[in-house]
């Protein structure tokens, strides 16, 4: 099994991260690591980073992907499991006239994804409600972040939204932290699976908060390759009506989403943002002069 970066990551014949426990720990140790990033954890509060990522992760962790499966979507992103109160990478699809929820970990879940091709990612949500939606964090939690302080309506301009649910559970990476242990898994296990191009876009989607480095960083740790943080495509927009539906952070309106979106054919995935950033993204131009910068 071939490694790559300065890491070491298993990577699959296919050039995907392998997902498993060696990679697993090697991914919380790269997103705790200050110094291959010159302690630019991103913007914070007084002990946000006592035990937490890089603030590039929460953007991350609430991109997603779909797929065709003989003209039909599929959405695999991270859900909720409220018992216990975990993340898991899974696949949603339509079984006859019901909405099916599939743990990519599992073999279903994989050969539902090995039978498909890849349309594109869309962007995680800074607004509307989180996935653990109901859950009520302990004062003491992660810092003061509370994911219940980020759930509000589909209509609501407040800060929340999945990017801030996942701000506030990956304020603590350590194994005891169940959400957060269980997000980091699942991330791995979803981008096993769909591959550096996804990181790469999601990653793109800001030049502020450390983003920039922190792409760099992940790819000379190997997490994915150099081509693959540069590949050539600039974000589409996410019109207001589909926005509504991805606000709901729930798989039956994940996969409406997915299947009225309008995916463009072409050699390569999509990428679709929310309107309200999406003159912040990064191009291939800017991510290559990056790279240069930082010695890759």
């Amino acid at each position: 099994m071939p490694n790559r970066g300065l890491y070491g990551f298993a990577i699959q014949p296919t050039g995907n991260l392998v997902d498993n426990d060696a990679n697993f720990e090697l991914l919380r140790k790269l997103l705790r690591d200050g110094s291959i990033i010159n302690g630019k954890f991103g913007p914070g509060n007084a002990g946000d980073f006592d035990y937490s990522s890089w603030h590039i992760f929460c953007h991350l962790a609430g991109g997603s992907a779909v797929f065709d499966s003989a003209g039909q979507k599929l959405w695999a992103g991270l859900a909720h499991k409220e018992l216990p109160d975990a993340y898991e990478a899974s696949v949603v699809f339509r079984d006859g006239g019901n909405v099916s929820t599939v743990g990519l970990e599992t073999e279903a879940g994989r050969a539902k994804l090995a039978q498909s091709i890849p349309l594109g990612f869309i962007e995680g949500s800074s607004a509307g409600h989180v996935l653990a939606r109901g859950t009520r964090d302990p004062k003491t939690s992660y810092n003061g972040w509370l994911r219940q302080d980020f759930d509000h309506s589909t209509w609501s301009n407040k800060e929340g939204g999945t990017v801030w649910e996942h701000w506030c559970t990956t304020r603590d990476l350590r194994q005891t932290n169940v959400p957060g242990d269980s997000l980091l898994r699942g991330y791995l296990t979803l981008v096993s699976a769909v591959g550096g191009r996804f990181i790469s876009a999601v990653a793109r989607g800001r030049r502020s908060h450390e983003h920039p480095l922190q792409l760099c960083a992940l790819v000379k740790a190997g997490f994915l390759t150099a081509e693959e943080a540069a590949w050539e495509t600039a974000p589409l927009p996410i019109p207001a009506k589909i926005q509504r539906l991805l606000y709901e952070a729930r798989p039956g309106e994940y996969l409406k989403a997915a299947e009225i979106l309008d995916w463009p054919r072409g050699p390569q995935p999509s990428y679709f943002m929310f309107k309200r950033c999406i003159n912040l993204w990064s191009p291939s131009s800017a991510v290559r002069a990056d790279m240069t910068s930082f010695g890759l």
